[in-house]
């Protein structure tokens, strides 16, 4: 059966199985190589391992197929595959962004991309009138996280890629958060999707990588030239771990996401958490247009603590769950974002965002879930 028909669980099994006419080996092999023979003066489809490698292949084409594009370029980090996205620009274009995003988004565009005339406006993309507002002669790109990063705001998709054609503006979204089992974009005609793939889609905090996809074949060679051009390409064995990996994205994030559900409403009820930001909540202001576009919440919560001098003590007491910087792993995390993540965000547009020193940000594991929602009792008595 063709990975095309398939649905999207089986589709994450069977990338790259079964592709290895030579021997028959069921999983890829890892070609550890950097360049390939070939007779005479012709070449064949691969030369040297920054262009192509047969251990990165099936991964790129089984992520465009999971996503419905047209083709998928891998690179070294989740960073790389966004700047190679801005690299499509020119000198004088505008970008309009989501104003709750990536810290490192936020830093690639300010301390890189400013000195190459690029110029930007960071929105409420929830608002869409806003970002028709935003909108100039020169956009050319509208990049939206939903829900984002770290407030879990939502977007509406639909209604941004509305506006896109009506401008002739390209639409990208990162969908690192949901991943294509819970919320595929280009369904609702994103041109670009981008993802840190360290993240859920590899699941093991284990490599470093990122992949853009492009949704029709012009613009996933125009990817493809740049990626091979400027070098940030992923390398075969970070690649065979993804591969790997991303076999099981089916049943950890079915688990994350349970965990997720029932840590949030736990964290409602206690007394030393001020608001819980968790698309599956009621009282999220997004929640019902997230339903609409999304099959599930995801396993991302973010909160605010009543005590928010006492946030240390918190990241310091809980024992099971890991301070760290990442999410998506097996492992739970929780990351404080005012001090880490977006700690480049200027202070007044961290406070106007509601990223403030009381805000935590918790990737759910594949922990039992007594087991966390006592390892968070505990270290929230210390708040109090």
């Amino acid at each position: 059966m063709h990975v095309e028909r398939l649905h999207p669980e089986s589709t994450v099994v069977h990338i790259g199985v079964g592709q290895d006419s030579q021997y028959g080996a069921v999983s890829t092999p890892i070609f550890q190589t950097v360049t390939y023979q070939h007779p005479g003066e012709e070449l064949g489809r691969y030369d040297y391992s920054r262009t192509e490698n047969p251990t990165r292949t099936p991964l790129a084409e089984g992520l465009a197929t999971l996503e419905g594009g047209a083709g998928a370029s891998l690179f070294s980090s989740g960073m790389a595959a966004i700047t190679a996205l801005f690299h499509l620009l020119k000198s004088g274009d505008h970008v309009i962004l989501t104003n709750d995003l990536y810290g490192g988004t936020y830093r690639v565009l300010v301390d890189v991309f400013d000195h190459f005339g690029l110029t930007y406006t960071f929105v409420d993309t929830r608002d869409v009138r806003a970002v028709e507002n935003a909108i100039r002669p020169e956009s050319r790109l509208l990049f939206v996280e939903t829900p984002s990063n770290p407030l879990l705001m939502i977007s509406d998709l639909a209604a941004l890629r509305r506006l896109t054609d009506e401008h002739d503006m390209w639409f990208a979204v990162d969908n690192t958060f949901m991943t294509a089992l819970r919320q595929r974009p280009m369904d609702f005609g994103a041109d670009f999707v981008v993802y840190s793939v360290t993240k859920y889609l590899s699941g093991h905090n284990d490599v470093l990588a990122g992949a853009l996809v492009s949704r029709d074949a012009e613009l996933a060679q125009r990817v493809a030239e740049l990626a091979n051009a400027t070098g940030g390409v992923l390398a075969p064995f970070d690649a065979w771990l993804v591969m790997r990996g991303i076999k099981t994205l089916a049943v950890r994030l079915d688990r994350q996401e349970q965990n997720a559900r029932r840590l949030a409403s736990f964290l409602v009820e206690h007394p030393a958490v001020a608001q819980v930001y968790y698309p599956a909540l009621d009282g999220h202001p997004g929640a019902q247009r997230h339903r609409q576009q999304s099959s599930g919440p995801g396993a991302m919560i973010s909160f605010q603590l009543k005590n928010p001098a006492r946030y240390t003590h918190l990241m310091n007491d809980l024992n099971l769950v890991l301070p760290a910087v990442s999410l998506g792993g097996t492992e739970s995390l929780i990351t404080h974002p005012y001090s880490e993540t977006h700690r480049e965000f200027p202070e007044p547009m961290r406070r106007a965002l509601g990223i403030v020193p009381g805000l935590m940000r918790f990737s759910a594991g594949l922990e039992n879930i007594d087991d966390l929602v006592a390892d968070f009792d505990q270290a929230l008595k210390g708040t109090i």
